[in-house]
């Protein structure tokens, strides 16, 4: 009996090493036995003095040794957070901040007394595995046993939900066709092939050299650190090989809404051309013009454009100092034109509306300025414009004025046959 106990204490230490909150080997300057010339051992050293991931009491590490999922799960909170010369842990400035309001709101409120440490009583895993679910990044539901090893498959899972509530997630017709070239993809379930694209499209996880992603293998621990380490620094994300012949053809890399840059693809050479118009057009308003995603945004002067930009614009949606947009919803297979009313708006954005539009519409554009021009000065005399569709050459196109009577947006979808 005493031997079983003894044993038991030994298994307890061993688990606390790879499990707990980040001591003991997570010290500054700490040196593992076996890591030297690992292919991660940059990662590995980074992150274990962070104390994101601890060593054996034997002074190794096992890079190789498989992770258990609440081990993988423990370590991806671990990552959002810093640690002090203390050992106490707080949550970074940028993760808060990427976070929706209702996840900020249950950090401080459900989990404001979070001490980033394993339960001292019961399972030891019970407090990252409940903050997990409850910001989204897992489904409890999905991962009954949360102590088996964890797949490939797996980790892109949860990447791909942890990504959803921080930052963005691909296009799904791109990412698919971008990882469409890995070759155990369809031994995938369809569910796991879109995990497994957005992880491997992102930069996060990436194959191995005989070109398979490794679907059904387990996550090393090494493989695991570097995961995290990709996830929180994107400066060490595998970067998007733009001239890949994975890349789709109709595709374009875009800026992004936080300053990086995503790919978009597009369901036409046309639409794809008109991205590459939309920008000239911008151009033409001199330096009063922003590109977010697939939108062009178009200012006044340079005051306005420091106003909206401070605001942290979203894609789509005018602050209140844009003055028109060009704009394409690839998704949608749809083309737009937001302009407002009054202050002389369409003098100053006429040319750039002109050439956006002369592309979508060909000969028939100039039905759509007139169109376009009726629109406008009806709110300019009248405060107000019902809603209305009429069809332009191979086009219906939308008129909307918005609630505050302000901006009219023309909405224009090419017709299907």
């Amino acid at each position: 009996m005493k031997r079983t106990i003894i044993t038991g204490i030994i298994t307890a230490l061993l688990a606390g090493s790879i499990a707990g909150p980040g001591t003991g080997q997570a010290a500054a300057g700490v040196s593992f036995t076996d890591v030297q010339g690992h292919w991660a051992e940059t990662s590995i050293k980074h992150l274990a003095e962070q104390g994101i991931l601890d060593g054996y009491p034997d002074g190794t590490f096992r890079p190789d040794e498989p992770i258990q999922i609440d081990q993988y799960i423990k370590m991806l909170l671990l990552s959002y957070s810093n640690q002090h010369q203390n050992g106490e842990r707080s949550w970074k400035k940028d993760f808060l901040q990427a976070l929706s309001p209702e996840n900020r709101d249950i950090l401080a409120q459900d989990y404001r007394n979070f001490t980033f440490k394993a339960s001292p009583v019961g399972y030891w895993a019970k407090p990252y595995i409940d903050l997990a679910s409850d910001l989204s990044f897992i489904s409890k539901a999905r991962f009954p046993d949360v102590k088996a090893p964890l797949k490939r498959e797996n980790a892109a899972e949860i990447i791909y939900y942890t990504l959803r509530q921080l930052e963005y997630v691909e296009d799904e017709g791109f990412s698919m066709a971008y990882a469409s070239g890995i070759g155990d993809l369809l031994s995938a379930s369809s569910r796991e092939q879109r995990f497994i694209a957005e992880a491997y499209v992102k930069g996060i996880m990436d194959g191995y050299p005989n070109g398979y992603f490794g679907v059904g293998r387990t996550v090393t621990r090494a493989e695991a650190l570097t995961m995290l380490d990709r996830i929180t620094a994107k400066e060490k994300r595998v970067p998007l090989q733009r001239n890949s012949p994975s890349m789709p053809e109709l595709s374009r890399v875009v800026p992004a809404k936080d300053g990086s840059y995503k790919p978009v693809l597009f369901p036409s050479r046309h639409m794809l051309d008109a991205y590459d118009v939309m920008q000239e057009a911008a151009k033409l308003r001199g330096t009063n013009y922003d590109l977010v995603e697939t939108f062009a945004r178009l200012y006044k002067d340079k005051e306005d454009k420091g106003k909206a930009i401070a605001l942290g614009g979203t894609a789509g949606v005018l602050s209140g100092y844009e003055e028109a947009a060009l704009w394409l919803e690839p998704a949608y297979k749809t083309y737009g034109v937001t302009l407002k009313v009054g202050n002389d708006t369409w003098a100053r954005n006429e040319e750039p509306i002109r050439m956006f539009t002369n592309h979508i519409f060909g000969y028939n554009a100039e039905l759509f300025r007139q169109a376009l021009l009726e629109a406008y000065r009806t709110v300019e005399q009248n405060g107000k414009l019902d809603t209305s569709t009429v069809e332009i050459g191979g086009y219906s196109v939308e008129t909307r004025l918005d609630g505050a009577g302000k901006a009219l947006t023309f909405s224009i979808v090419e017709k299907t046959h």
